[in-house]
């Protein structure tokens, strides 16, 4: 299994699917808000929109709940890109290693990059 490239809370963009005009989601943009490694999907904020029907119950208040409730379901990750914070476009994602020395220690950090404007993420 690999690595996912795709984190919570990055901003991401749908680039495959039913396109806008009818009815889907190829093209907008929202938040991550889980990432589901194991069977490498996320889950997008706005992106994927389904209706379930719940049956009606009753809170400890009083209240009666249920109907039907719209919620994200998740997608699969080759589906979205990170979006370029500098051109606000999809781009993919590099790792930048860099090596400090202290101490005759030497000690990497990684950093994902923008491969479209080199930016950090």
């Amino acid at each position: 299994m690999a690595k996912m490239k795709i984190k919570k809370g990055d901003l991401v963009q749908v680039i495959s699917g039913r396109s806008q005009k009818n009815g889907g989601d190829r093209g907008k943009q929202g938040k991550v808000i889980a990432v589901y490694p194991e069977r490498q999907r996320v889950l997008v904020e706005g992106i994927g929109r389904v209706t379930k029907h719940t049956k009606a119950g009753q809170t400890s208040q009083g209240a009666s709940t249920g109907g039907i409730i719209t919620t994200e379901s998740p997608i699969h990750v080759s589906n979205v890109a990170i979006v370029d914070p500098e051109t606000k476009k999809p781009t993919r994602v590099r790792t930048r290693v860099e090596t400090t020395e202290r101490d005759g220690r030497s000690k990497a950090a990684r950093t994902r990059v923008a491969v479209r404007s080199g930016k950090d993420l």
